[in-house]
Parts: C-alpha cells; sequence; structure tokens
C-alpha cells in the first residue's frame, strides 16, 4: 500500500469500524462476510505538518473559440475543462504536488484561461485547434506535465490541464493568457 503524504497532516483522526458500527440498523446474518473501514476525520484547518505556504495551483487552458467562433454551449466547454482537469490529476497522481493538492480538499486553487490571439479579429481571444496542440507540445519540451483533452469520438482538441504546480512556477510560462471569459 503506497502513502498518499510524504509528511502526515495535523488534525487528522482515524478510527477502524465494522460493517456493524456503519449501519447498526442492518440485520446481520451469520456467514456475512464483514470488512473492517478505516474512517478519518479531518479538521478543517488541516495543513501540512511543515507549515509550508505555497499555492498549488491546476491550470486549464480552453479554447475559447469553441463559444465565440463554433458556437459550443457554454455547459460543453466546462464540461471539457473538468474532463481534462480530472484526467490531468488521475495521470499524476502519484505526484508528490498533486498528493499535496488533494489532501487541501477544501482550499484547491484552479485557474481557468483562455488564449490571447497576436493576430487582430473579431474575438482576440479565440485560438484554435493547432494553437492548442503548439501550445501542448511546447509544454511537453519544457517537461510541463499536462493533459491535452481530445473530445471523443471527433477527437477534437478542446482544452489542456495541467497538473497542479505551485503558483510561482508556472506564472512565468502561462502570464501571456487571460483569464477565461
Amino acid at each position: 500500500m503506497s502513502r498518499v503524504l510524504k509528511q502526515p497532516l495535523e488534525g487528522i483522526q482515524s478510527k477502524n469500524l465494522t460493517s456493524e458500527e456503519i449501519n447498526p440498523e442492518r440485520k446481520h446474518e451469520p456467514g456475512d462476510v464483514s470488512f473492517p473501514v478505516r474512517l478519518f476525520s479531518f479538521n478543517k484547518m488541516a495543513t501540512p505538518s511543515s507549515g509550508t505556504s505555497r499555492r498549488l495551483v491546476q491550470y486549464v487552458i480552453v479554447r475559447s473559440d469553441l463559444i465565440h467562433t463554433l458556437s459550443w454551449p457554454l455547459g460543453a466547454v466546462i464540461t471539457q475543462a473538468c474532463h481534462a482537469a480530472t484526467a490531468a490529476i488521475h495521470l499524476h497522481y502519484s505526484d508528490p504536488d498533486t498528493q499535496e493538492y488533494l489532501a487541501e480538499l477544501d482550499s484547491m486553487h484552479k485557474v481557468v484561461l483562455q488564449f490571447q490571439s497576436p493576430h487582430p479579429h473579431p474575438t482576440p481571444q479565440a485560438p484554435d485547434e493547432a494553437s492548442l496542440n503548439t501550445l501542448s507540445s511546447t509544454l511537453r519540451e519544457k517537461d510541463i506535465a499536462h493533459k491535452l483533452w481530445l473530445e471523443q469520438p471527433e477527437n477534437i482538441p478542446t482544452c489542456l490541464a495541467l497538473k497542479p504546480y505551485p503558483k510561482e512556477t508556472m506564472q512565468p510560462f502561462l502570464k501571456k493568457f487571460k483569464l477565461f471569459k
């Protein structure tokens, strides 16, 4: 069994429970198989015991042309961003930054960005598929872990999400992007 965190969190309490303790009203028959369950309760103020104050952020970069040019519904575009963010977390689940990010469940930080097109255009924030693929290649060259999300079955790149990184590490790479509108 692998450890989720390198450092224990303060304020965590745990207790083993049996199925009878979990659901005492259920009639338990002889021969029922019972599995112990570990219950964890977290103090809302739990923080890494090292006292670090760095902010971890997961960045998601969306093709805004999906809305402004291709007329996708906003909900469909939000769904694409959710898929990409979830996939990036899954792919980099064992990464220490990802584990720290997940441990602070009630204070996660995500930033959703869009491209700022260098060309004059009626919708200057609208990138295209080629721009997103180029960004993904650039991130790969710089060893920045991310997931390029492809809408299926059409295989259309719609957005990409980085694994959680310290904010100060990613800001220089992402400062040219604007918040998604």
